[in-house]
């Protein structure tokens, strides 16, 4: 091939692979970045440990079904023992129902023995107790590690958890070991704020002001119980368990108080928020007290957390409707108005819930009572009157709570009725 004519191929290459190169840089700077996908949540192991809690299930399960959390990132360790009633019944078909929507389910039921030898009665703490459940803790412990779960949840079977976002603010504080702080109608909680040097409970300054949420925040306590989050990912848990105790431990054999002197030999500090109203928890019985006065207690924790909270039984569990009944009373009159809705819903589901049967009235509506109605009644205000409390004269609304009232005594006169009770 004469000289002139490879020169000019040559050129021709070295054009056209510029050129491509040329295409090829403007090509890659006209790509638009594609944004990260977002992370999964973390994989959390909650542990159930179920003992005669055929009251307390429906709405402590309905708390679990009702957590704003995927399912599908979250196992289920469920375990039951020495039963007279029929927790293990309950918990196995509420696991059955919702079994597809979780991770992964394992389930411990005994069906016998249905007491412990050395119990005065199905609330006493015996000391086979104790160790029957450290040794559950300590295997639901083992099997969240097992599963790689980041987090393991215990919460007690009569716990309600009304904060559907319990496990993310829990999760957003970032501490190895932290309770969130239920509330009871006692200055009662999952948390002591001191402890004796020989591990029992010490009563301080600082719980109060805690409890009552006049100090807000999350605060380095002692001790946590009943219902608390740990972060499996930390180094430190691994040195972390409920059973044995640890070779140091010399306090009494009580499974909180083994915890907390592990937590403590590991390094981990526990922790208590009260940032939000996260749920509710049950005054302890006595050791001599039965499983009808736990059911009595426990219906009271129901109606305080239903004061602002719509809690429902679960959906997967069969809940038959309690059976009701007038306390002796000619009638039970619920006196709500029409309009509000979710009051009346609450105040009906709260009456379900106690066992009484209430005949519903609708209230006079004080937003529709004007001049011309009140003369038609044949009302007037007293001259001068103020509310004693207040300062000032009635309002529309109490006129309308009055009114309701007077025609509900009306009906009584009417019917001769003797007894009555009204609730508005």
């Amino acid at each position: 091939m004469p000289a002139e004519r490879f020169v000019a191929v040559a050129v021709i290459c070295a054009l056209m692979a510029q050129n491509c190169r040329g295409e090829l840089v403007a090509h890659v700077q006209e790509l638009n970045p594609v944004p990260e996908s977002s992370l999964l949540k973390p994989k959390v192991m909650i542990a159930i440990l179920a003992r005669n809690s055929a009251h307390s299930l429906p709405y402590y399960l309905g708390c679990i079904d009702s957590l704003d959390y995927p399912k599908d990132r979250i196992a289920i360790w469920a375990a039951t023992d020495h039963n007279v009633d029929n927790t293990t019944s309950m918990l196995r078909e509420w696991l059955k129902n919702s079994q597809s929507r979780y991770h992964y389910v394992e389930w411990r039921p005994m069906e016998e023995p249905r007491s412990y030898t050395d119990e005065w009665g199905p609330k006493h703490w015996a000391p086979s107790r104790f160790n029957h459940v450290m040794k559950l803790r300590q295997a639901a412990l083992k099997a969240a590690r097992e599963r790689w779960a980041d987090y393991i949840l215990f919460v007690d079977s009569d716990n309600l958890l009304t904060n559907p976002r319990v496990l993310d603010l829990m999760m957003a504080e970032n501490f190895t070991l932290v309770a969130p702080m239920l509330d009871s109608r006692s200055l009662y909680s999952n948390f002591w704020c001191g402890i004796t040097p020989q591990g029992y409970y010490k009563r301080t300054p600082d719980y109060q002001p805690i409890r009552e949420w006049k100090r807000l925040g999350c605060f380095m306590v002692p001790m946590v119980h009943s219902t608390f989050l740990m972060d499996l990912r930390r180094s430190a848990t691994l040195d972390m368990a409920f059973h044995p105790p640890h070779p140091d431990y010399s306090w009494a054999f009580d499974d909180i108080m083994v915890f907390a002197f592990s937590a403590r030999q590991a390094g981990v500090q526990m922790y208590v928020c009260n940032r939000e109203h996260y749920g509710f928890l049950p005054v302890p019985l006595k050791a001599q007290q039965s499983v009808e006065d736990e059911e009595e207690s426990f219906t009271h924790t129901i109606t305080e957390a239903m004061i602002d909270h719509n809690i429902k039984p679960s959906e997967f569990l069969f809940t038959p409707r309690k059976s009701q009944d007038k306390m002796g009373f000619d009638e039970i009159f619920l006196i709500n108005l029409k309009r509000r809705l979710d009051r009346r819903e609450r105040m009906l589901n709260t009456m379900a819930v106690l066992g009484l049967e209430a005949t519903l009235v609708d209230a006079v509506d004080g937003k529709a009572l004007n001049t011309s109605h009140l003369q038609a009644l044949g009302i007037e205000m007293m001259p001068g009157y103020k509310d004693p409390y207040s300062d000032r004269v009635l309002t529309r609304g109490e006129i309308g709570c009055f009114l309701s009232h007077h025609f509900t005594w009306k009906q009584v006169v009417e019917r001769q009725q003797h007894q009555l009770k009204t609730n508005t």
